[in-house]
């Protein structure tokens, strides 16, 4: 089905459009109950994903129905000159109220069949790492994954760091987060770029002001059924986790290391103490990668577009900075600016979100 926009939809191309998810409805109700399907977990959990989203659209269409006949109904009985006037003015007040949810229910309906992109309900990994700038730039990587995380439970998001690359001084060289929930990729699929920050320095002694970058990238998570991976073509290694302490670590062999041998993607996993589980999250962070590999072939524009966001984090191809003395943020591609960066780095986003996603 072609997707409408909202004025196609109001100029005549609604109710073909409601009927087409109402049957679409009817024929997943259907494929739930096929015992092919039913053994097939991975595509019941996408179906029954979809029979829930569009479950709303399908009710409202039978009450929309329902109004339709009992409009043309009320209609003829207050034109009905054979009624008693009390009747036709009873049924005439009858087709106001019809109308007026008629009314509603089209304008209701309209913004559920236009949503703003299919995709910005998927999971997303958030890639963040160091640039130009040295220990200064790994600092600044740490400040936007912290960030990040702030802003993620601000809209009541899970977010998850699946991997993370240390300095001695607080700051990291690269960090991967993994964000669930409703909305997680349209929230933060606008971050891709290299990020600009101008402030002093904790280890500069004369007050000067230095300029570092960090680079973000964002990828929405790839789901099972979108790419196939042969057990055969994995290769698993296992070994002794290593932090800060604790009785697991350099004791068990609870780290995880995937390579997949096709092309050569690597992953690795020791956040848990449990090897089965960072078996399960460096699979998730493999599977997205290899996917967006798929998608950077297929669809050779968009992925050029990502690599040029993201470029070679040289501080000339910033997409936004951070001034911190001037408590400024400026995001370069829709030249706005916030005086507010001390809220903007306690995770308040929502400016810039919104800003972005209207331009």
């Amino acid at each position: 089905m072609a997707n409408l926009t909202k004025a196609e939809l109001r100029d005549g191309g609604l109710m073909s459009r409601w009927e087409a998810v109402s049957n679409k409805f009817d024929t997943l109700n259907d494929q739930l109950t096929d015992p092919e399907v039913l053994s097939q977990s991975a595509l019941l959990v996408s179906l029954n994903k979809e029979r829930a989203e569009l479950e709303p659209i399908a009710s409202m269409f039978g009450e929309y129905r329902q109004v339709l006949e009992e409009l043309s109904q009320s209609q003829l009985m207050a034109e009905d000159q054979e009624l008693d006037a009390e009747m036709r003015r009873l049924a005439s007040e009858e087709f106001e109220t019809l109308k007026a949810r008629r009314e509603v229910l089209e304008a209701q309906v309209v913004e559920l069949l236009c949503p703003e992109d299919e995709g910005n309900n998927k999971n997303s990994f958030i890639e963040i790492r160091a640039g130009t700038g040295g220990s200064e730039a790994a600092l600044f990587a740490g400040d936007l994954l912290r960030m990040y995380l702030k802003f993620a439970e601000s809209k009541k998001l899970r977010s998850e760091l699946v991997e993370s690359s240390e300095t001695g001084i607080g700051g990291i060289k690269e960090a991967v987060v993994l964000v669930e929930g409703k909305g997680a990729f349209g929230f933060f699929k606008y971050e891709s770029g290299v990020h600009r920050v101008q402030r002093v320095p904790t280890t500069e002694a004369n007050g000067r002001i230095h300029t570092s970058t960090a680079t973000v990238a964002v990828m929405p998570e790839v789901e099972e059924l979108e790419v196939h991976i042969d057990q055969k073509d994995l290769r698993i290694d296992t070994y002794c986790s290593s932090g800060a302490g604790g009785q697991s670590v350099n004791t068990t062999y609870s780290a995880v290391r995937i390579t997949h041998i096709p092309t050569g993607v690597v992953v690795t996993c020791q956040d848990e103490r449990s090897q089965l589980k960072n078996r399960t999250k460096a699979m998730r962070t493999l599977r997205t990668r290899i996917g967006d590999a798929e998608r950077e072939k297929q669809e050779a524009s968009i992925a050029q577009q990502r690599k040029s966001q993201v470029g070679s984090g040289e501080r000339s191809e910033k997409i936004r900075t951070y001034n911190f003395p001037q408590n400024r943020v400026t995001d370069h591609r829709i030249g706005l600016t916030l005086h507010k960066l001390d809220r903007v780095m306690e995770g308040d986003l929502d400016d810039l979100v919104t800003a972005l996603k209207a331009q």
